[in-house]
């Protein structure tokens, strides 16, 4: 399709994005209404948000249209999961200037679209503004299908820490594109589409999960809102953790210990949960560590390597200085 959305129009370009769209079960109203309607079957609703904002989370001389609607489907989509629920539906409020090419929305809408298939949601509708900065808002929900939501306060001193997905992936990718190279192709390709275990989530509920959280800010960080939460301190094993033969090549070539991206990358959205010891984990979880009683009570909080304090950046904050 040629031209910009400014000269297809508001409505014209919500005509093009929600045609792309297919239903699935749990939609009982799809867009072009008010608002729309997703079943819930089991009476409650889990729904997350994020904003991702051109030049901050993703640069189109990086990414496609549909790798940025990818990731930030993912990013979102892999959020429930990690609640252990299924799920269902993506809202996404698009903020974008008039000379937009029309081609680059209707891409981004194919990368949602697709995502969501692999989980197994739709996209259910939205909303189009124009502004100076391509901006994304994505809302995501999902049906936790009877289960209890494994939520990140429940972390039990003895409970073993366990991983699934890719870790550090993400951030030697994002590395090789900062030093202005596209390969290797498989690490970049991991920062510009992630490929959350959406599955992981809900299974691990059933294996009996004590708290679960998903990586996108870093493994030490996210595993600290978990111990403060839980207040409990946590312990990982360098020595649990695969480091690719390839990964620890880049990390060699630019100078950076691959463990740092392992241990603080974010964005690969891999699943990680504290389980008893006695749950009975599949071979794609990989226990990296153990929940430990704190050494601050009524606090908590503290990740550890190999019981040292990891004195290296966590993962990624907003508001810190860069």
């Amino acid at each position: 399709m040629q031209g910009t959305v400014g000269e297809l129009g508001e409505f014209g370009l919500i005509r093009e994005l929600t045609a792309r769209l297919p239903m699935t079960p749990a939609v009982e109203l799809g867009p072009g209404d008010d608002a729309a309607v997703v079943k819930a079957p089991d009476g409650r609703v889990v729904a997350t948000t994020d904003v991702l904002i051109e030049g901050r989370h993703f640069r189109r001389d990086w990414s496609t249209a549909y790798d940025v609607g990818r990731k930030c489907a993912a990013q979102n989509l892999a959020d429930i999961a990690a609640m252990g629920a299924v799920p269902t539906a993506l809202l996404l409020g698009l903020v974008t200037p008039a000379d937009l090419p029309t081609t680059w929305a209707t891409e981004l809408m194919d990368g949602l679209r697709d995502e969501c298939q692999v989980a197994g949601a739709t996209v259910v509708g939205g909303d189009v503004v124009r502004g100076d900065t391509i901006t994304l808002a994505i809302t995501a929900l999902g049906d936790l299908q009877g289960r209890r939501p494994v939520v990140r306060s429940g972390a039990q001193v003895g409970d073993v820490v366990a991983v699934t997905g890719w870790l550090g992936w993400s951030a030697a990718g994002l590395t090789v594109l900062q030093r202005g190279f596209r390969s290797p192709r498989a690490f970049v390709e991991a920062h510009r589409r992630p490929e959350p275990p959406y599955h992981a989530g809900p299974a691990a509920s059933e294996l009996g999960a004590t708290a679960m959280v998903d990586v996108s800010d870093g493994l030490v960080a996210d595993l600290g809102h978990v111990a403060r939460a839980s207040e409990v301190d946590i312990d990982l094993r360098a020595a649990d953790f695969d480091v690719p033969a390839q990964m620890a090549d880049i990390g060699q070539a630019v100078g950076v210990d691959p463990l740092v991206w392992v241990l603080s990358g974010g964005e690969d959205h891999a699943i990680v949960a504290t389980f008893p010891k006695s749950a009975p984990l599949p071979a794609r979880w990989r226990v990296i560590g153990e929940v430990v009683r704190t050494a601050r009570p009524g606090r908590g909080g503290t990740v550890t390597v190999d019981g040292a304090p990891w004195d290296r950046t966590a993962g990624w904050d907003h508001f810190a200085e860069e």
